[in-house]
Protein backbone atom coordinates (compact mmCIF):
# COMPACT_ATOMS: atom_id res chain seq x y z
CA UNK A 1 0.00 0.00 0.00
CA UNK A 2 0.98 3.74 -0.57
CA UNK A 3 -0.37 6.63 1.34
CA UNK A 4 0.64 9.73 1.13
CA UNK A 5 -0.39 12.47 4.24
CA UNK A 6 -1.09 16.12 2.41
CA UNK A 7 0.84 18.48 5.00
CA UNK A 8 2.68 21.62 5.24
CA UNK A 9 4.72 20.47 7.72
CA UNK A 10 6.19 16.66 8.20
CA UNK A 11 8.06 17.74 11.42
CA UNK A 12 4.23 18.45 13.15
CA UNK A 13 3.72 16.19 15.90
CA UNK A 14 0.73 14.74 13.87
CA UNK A 15 1.86 14.44 10.46
CA UNK A 16 4.74 12.44 12.04
CA UNK A 17 2.61 10.09 13.88
CA UNK A 18 0.72 9.30 10.48
CA UNK A 19 3.54 8.17 9.13
CA UNK A 20 5.25 6.60 12.18
CA UNK A 21 2.07 4.55 12.01
CA UNK A 22 2.12 3.57 8.07
CA UNK A 23 5.64 2.45 8.40
CA UNK A 24 5.04 0.44 11.56
CA UNK A 25 2.56 -1.58 9.22
CA UNK A 26 4.83 -1.96 5.96
CA UNK A 27 3.20 1.06 4.36
CA UNK A 28 4.98 3.15 1.88
CA UNK A 29 3.93 6.85 2.86
CA UNK A 30 4.91 9.86 1.60
CA UNK A 31 4.62 13.79 3.24
CA UNK A 32 3.11 16.16 0.25
CA UNK A 33 2.74 19.61 0.43
CA UNK A 34 -0.56 20.81 -0.84
CA UNK A 35 0.51 24.37 -2.10
CA UNK A 36 3.63 22.82 -3.78
CA UNK A 37 1.24 20.78 -5.77
CA UNK A 38 -0.23 21.89 -9.50
CA UNK A 39 -3.34 20.41 -10.60
CA UNK A 40 -3.41 19.14 -13.86
CA UNK A 41 -6.73 18.26 -15.82
CA UNK A 42 -6.69 17.07 -19.04
CA UNK A 43 -9.45 14.81 -20.86
CA UNK A 44 -10.10 11.62 -18.75
CA UNK A 45 -6.01 12.70 -17.13
CA UNK A 46 -6.54 14.02 -13.74
CA UNK A 47 -3.04 14.36 -12.62
CA UNK A 48 -0.79 15.89 -9.33
CA UNK A 49 2.36 16.87 -9.50
CA UNK A 50 4.57 17.88 -6.44
CA UNK A 51 7.60 19.92 -6.87
CA UNK A 52 7.76 18.99 -10.24
CA UNK A 53 7.38 14.74 -10.16
CA UNK A 54 4.00 13.22 -11.18
CA UNK A 55 2.58 11.13 -8.16
CA UNK A 56 1.13 8.41 -9.55
CA UNK A 57 0.51 4.95 -7.09
CA UNK A 58 -1.36 5.86 -4.64
CA UNK A 59 -3.52 3.94 -2.57
CA UNK A 60 -4.78 6.33 0.24
CA UNK A 61 -4.34 10.13 1.23
CA UNK A 62 -5.18 11.38 4.92
CA UNK A 63 -5.87 14.93 4.57
CA UNK A 64 -3.83 17.68 7.25
CA UNK A 65 -5.14 20.92 5.71
CA UNK A 66 -4.80 23.99 7.73
CA UNK A 67 -7.47 26.40 7.64
CA UNK A 68 -5.68 29.11 5.76
CA UNK A 69 -5.11 26.93 2.57
CA UNK A 70 -8.27 25.27 2.41
CA UNK A 71 -9.38 26.06 -0.86
CA UNK A 72 -6.21 25.11 -2.65
CA UNK A 73 -5.49 22.45 -0.04
CA UNK A 74 -9.46 20.95 -1.05
CA UNK A 75 -8.55 21.25 -4.71
CA UNK A 76 -5.68 19.07 -4.72
CA UNK A 77 -7.37 16.63 -2.63
CA UNK A 78 -10.34 16.27 -4.86
CA UNK A 79 -7.97 16.26 -8.21
CA UNK A 80 -6.53 12.66 -5.89
CA UNK A 81 -10.19 11.65 -5.58
CA UNK A 82 -10.58 12.00 -9.11
CA UNK A 83 -7.55 9.89 -9.77
CA UNK A 84 -9.32 7.04 -7.38
CA UNK A 85 -7.36 7.79 -4.28
CA UNK A 86 -9.35 7.01 -1.14
CA UNK A 87 -9.24 9.81 1.12
CA UNK A 88 -9.44 9.27 4.82
CA UNK A 89 -11.73 12.83 4.77
CA UNK A 90 -12.94 13.53 0.73
CA UNK A 91 -13.00 17.15 0.26
CA UNK A 92 -16.71 17.91 0.06
CA UNK A 93 -17.34 16.64 3.84
CA UNK A 94 -14.34 18.72 4.56
CA UNK A 95 -15.68 21.75 2.90
CA UNK A 96 -18.80 21.31 5.27
CA UNK A 97 -16.94 21.37 8.58
CA UNK A 98 -15.13 23.96 7.74
CA UNK A 99 -17.90 26.36 7.28
CA UNK A 100 -19.32 26.60 10.78
CA UNK A 101 -22.51 27.64 9.61
CA UNK A 102 -23.36 25.52 7.43
CA UNK A 103 -21.94 22.61 9.78
CA UNK A 104 -24.41 23.57 12.62
CA UNK A 105 -27.23 24.14 10.20
CA UNK A 106 -26.80 20.68 9.22
CA UNK A 107 -26.17 18.90 12.81
CA UNK A 108 -29.40 21.35 14.20
CA UNK A 109 -31.43 19.61 11.35
CA UNK A 110 -30.52 15.77 12.45
CA UNK A 111 -31.83 16.63 15.62
CA UNK A 112 -28.16 16.86 17.23
CA UNK A 113 -27.84 18.84 20.18
CA UNK A 114 -25.82 22.44 19.73
CA UNK A 115 -26.04 25.23 21.95
CA UNK A 116 -28.60 27.98 20.52
CA UNK A 117 -27.03 30.38 17.58
CA UNK A 118 -28.00 33.12 15.70
CA UNK A 119 -26.54 34.38 12.32
CA UNK A 120 -26.82 38.38 11.92
CA UNK A 121 -25.56 40.93 9.72
CA UNK A 122 -27.13 44.42 10.39
CA UNK A 123 -26.06 46.39 13.37
CA UNK A 124 -30.03 46.79 14.16
CA UNK A 125 -30.60 43.12 14.43
CA UNK A 126 -27.95 42.69 17.10
CA UNK A 127 -30.25 43.34 19.94
CA UNK A 128 -32.83 41.12 18.54
CA UNK A 129 -30.36 38.09 17.51
CA UNK A 130 -28.93 37.98 21.16
CA UNK A 131 -32.78 38.02 23.06
CA UNK A 132 -33.30 34.86 20.70
CA UNK A 133 -30.24 32.60 21.92
CA UNK A 134 -31.41 33.32 25.74
CA UNK A 135 -29.41 36.82 26.20
CA UNK A 136 -26.42 37.97 27.20
CA UNK A 137 -23.58 36.79 28.18
CA UNK A 138 -23.05 35.45 24.37
CA UNK A 139 -19.83 33.43 22.65
CA UNK A 140 -18.79 35.49 19.61
CA UNK A 141 -17.76 33.06 16.79
CA UNK A 142 -15.49 33.63 13.81
CA UNK A 143 -17.09 31.71 10.55
CA UNK A 144 -13.41 30.50 10.57
CA UNK A 145 -10.87 29.67 13.76
CA UNK A 146 -9.01 27.29 15.06
CA UNK A 147 -7.73 26.34 18.05
CA UNK A 148 -10.14 28.91 20.29
CA UNK A 149 -9.53 32.09 17.75
CA UNK A 150 -12.04 34.16 16.97
CA UNK A 151 -13.58 33.32 19.62
CA UNK A 152 -15.05 36.02 21.86
CA UNK A 153 -17.04 36.20 25.32
CA UNK A 154 -19.37 39.35 25.10
CA UNK A 155 -21.21 40.38 28.59
CA UNK A 156 -23.28 42.63 27.68
CA UNK A 157 -25.08 43.49 24.69
CA UNK A 158 -23.10 46.99 23.70
CA UNK A 159 -20.21 44.66 23.84
CA UNK A 160 -21.53 42.45 21.42
CA UNK A 161 -22.40 45.04 19.45
CA UNK A 162 -19.08 46.46 19.39
CA UNK A 163 -17.35 43.57 18.53
CA UNK A 164 -19.81 42.69 15.50
CA UNK A 165 -19.14 46.17 14.35
CA UNK A 166 -15.53 45.75 14.31
CA UNK A 167 -15.47 42.19 13.10
CA UNK A 168 -17.92 43.40 10.09
CA UNK A 169 -16.18 45.98 9.25
CA UNK A 170 -13.26 43.71 8.50
CA UNK A 171 -15.63 41.40 6.45
CA UNK A 172 -15.35 39.03 8.93
CA UNK A 173 -19.04 36.87 9.85
CA UNK A 174 -19.70 36.21 13.50
CA UNK A 175 -21.90 33.80 14.82
CA UNK A 176 -23.86 34.45 18.01
CA UNK A 177 -24.15 31.58 20.29
CA UNK A 178 -25.48 30.90 23.65
CA UNK A 179 -22.82 30.72 26.55
CA UNK A 180 -23.98 27.49 28.24
CA UNK A 181 -23.16 28.37 31.69
CA UNK A 182 -23.71 24.52 33.38
CA UNK A 183 -20.58 23.73 31.35
CA UNK A 184 -18.19 25.32 33.37
CA UNK A 185 -15.60 25.98 31.24
CA UNK A 186 -15.44 22.06 30.54
CA UNK A 187 -15.44 19.78 27.35
CA UNK A 188 -15.52 16.98 25.66
CA UNK A 189 -12.90 16.22 22.51
CA UNK A 190 -14.37 12.34 21.00
CA UNK A 191 -11.65 11.19 18.00
CA UNK A 192 -14.17 9.58 15.69
CA UNK A 193 -12.51 7.07 13.18
CA UNK A 194 -14.76 5.40 11.01
CA UNK A 195 -18.17 4.43 12.75
CA UNK A 196 -16.32 4.34 16.22
CA UNK A 197 -14.96 7.08 19.08
CA UNK A 198 -11.74 5.21 19.13
CA UNK A 199 -10.45 8.02 22.27
CA UNK A 200 -11.93 10.73 24.13
CA UNK A 201 -10.39 13.09 26.92
CA UNK A 202 -11.82 16.18 28.82
CA UNK A 203 -11.09 19.22 29.08
CA UNK A 204 -10.76 22.28 31.76
CA UNK A 205 -10.06 25.95 31.02
CA UNK A 206 -7.50 27.44 32.40
CA UNK A 207 -8.06 30.33 35.50
CA UNK A 208 -9.35 33.22 34.44
CA UNK A 209 -10.14 31.75 30.58
CA UNK A 210 -13.93 30.12 29.06
CA UNK A 211 -12.13 28.50 26.11
CA UNK A 212 -11.18 24.83 27.28
CA UNK A 213 -8.38 24.47 24.09
CA UNK A 214 -4.57 23.03 25.23
CA UNK A 215 -3.39 25.75 23.08
CA UNK A 216 -4.90 27.95 25.10
CA UNK A 217 -3.90 26.69 29.00
CA UNK A 218 -6.50 24.02 29.00
CA UNK A 219 -5.60 20.93 30.93
CA UNK A 220 -7.05 17.44 29.61
CA UNK A 221 -7.47 13.85 30.88
CA UNK A 222 -8.96 10.92 28.89
CA UNK A 223 -12.02 9.67 29.74
CA UNK A 224 -14.66 7.24 28.68
CA UNK A 225 -17.51 8.68 27.41
CA UNK A 226 -20.82 8.37 28.41
CA UNK A 227 -23.31 6.52 25.49
CA UNK A 228 -25.23 9.30 24.80
CA UNK A 229 -22.15 11.30 24.16
CA UNK A 230 -19.82 8.63 22.35
CA UNK A 231 -23.24 8.37 20.24
CA UNK A 232 -23.68 11.99 19.85
CA UNK A 233 -20.37 12.34 18.22
CA UNK A 234 -20.51 9.41 15.98
CA UNK A 235 -23.71 10.96 14.76
CA UNK A 236 -22.47 14.31 14.20
CA UNK A 237 -19.07 13.08 12.39
CA UNK A 238 -22.10 10.70 10.21
CA UNK A 239 -24.12 13.90 9.32
CA UNK A 240 -21.42 16.00 8.13
CA UNK A 241 -19.41 12.56 6.14
CA UNK A 242 -16.59 12.55 7.92
CA UNK A 243 -14.97 9.17 8.52
CA UNK A 244 -12.36 11.09 10.93
CA UNK A 245 -13.51 14.11 13.10
CA UNK A 246 -12.54 15.40 16.40
CA UNK A 247 -15.98 16.12 18.16
CA UNK A 248 -16.03 18.65 20.76
CA UNK A 249 -19.20 18.81 23.09
CA UNK A 250 -19.94 20.35 26.56
CA UNK A 251 -22.46 19.03 28.83
CA UNK A 252 -25.80 21.17 29.21
CA UNK A 253 -29.19 20.79 30.99
CA UNK A 254 -30.71 19.32 27.50
CA UNK A 255 -27.90 16.59 26.87
CA UNK A 256 -24.64 16.55 24.94
CA UNK A 257 -24.19 19.81 22.84
CA UNK A 258 -21.31 19.74 19.84
CA UNK A 259 -19.67 22.84 19.88
CA UNK A 260 -17.81 21.77 16.33
CA UNK A 261 -16.28 18.85 14.00
CA UNK A 262 -12.70 19.08 13.30
CA UNK A 263 -11.88 17.20 10.24
CA UNK A 264 -8.10 17.60 10.74
CA UNK A 265 -7.77 17.00 14.89
CA UNK A 266 -4.71 17.51 16.08
CA UNK A 267 -3.64 14.24 17.70
CA UNK A 268 -0.97 14.92 20.33
CA UNK A 269 -3.18 16.55 22.65
CA UNK A 270 -5.61 13.40 22.87
CA UNK A 271 -2.94 10.34 22.48
CA UNK A 272 -1.21 12.36 25.52
CA UNK A 273 -4.41 12.24 27.72
CA UNK A 274 -5.63 9.13 26.36
CA UNK A 275 -2.20 6.62 25.85
CA UNK A 276 -4.50 5.48 22.90
CA UNK A 277 -2.51 4.92 19.65
CA UNK A 278 -5.26 7.34 17.62
CA UNK A 279 -2.18 7.39 15.03
CA UNK A 280 -2.53 3.77 14.01
CA UNK A 281 -6.30 4.07 14.34
CA UNK A 282 -6.43 6.51 11.37
CA UNK A 283 -4.02 4.65 9.33
CA UNK A 284 -5.83 1.18 9.85
CA UNK A 285 -8.94 2.76 8.74
CA UNK A 286 -7.28 4.16 5.74
CA UNK A 287 -5.88 0.84 4.74
CA UNK A 288 -8.87 -1.32 5.19
CA UNK A 289 -10.71 1.02 3.01
CA UNK A 290 -7.78 2.08 0.24
CA UNK A 291 -7.50 -1.91 0.05
CA UNK A 292 -11.51 -2.10 -1.79
CA UNK A 293 -10.41 0.89 -4.26
CA UNK A 294 -12.53 4.49 -4.43
CA UNK A 295 -14.15 5.30 -7.72
CA UNK A 296 -13.11 8.67 -8.80
CA UNK A 297 -16.82 10.16 -9.75
CA UNK A 298 -17.38 10.61 -5.69
CA UNK A 299 -15.71 14.07 -5.80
Amino acid sequence: MKITVLSRGPKLYSTARLVAACRSRQAEVSVLNPLHCVVKLSRKRPEVHHNGERVTGLDGVVPRIGASITVYGLAVLRQFEMMGVFPANDSLAIAKSRDKLRALQLLSRHDIGIPPTAFARRREDVRSAIRKVGGTPVILKLLEGAQGTGVILAESVKSAESVLEAMHSLGQNILIQAFVEESAGTDYRALVVGQQVVAAMTRQAGEGEFRSNLHRGGSARGVTLEPQFAATAIHAAQVLGLNIAGVDMIASREGPMVLEVNSSPGLEGIEAATGIDVAGAVIDFVLANAAKGYPGDRA
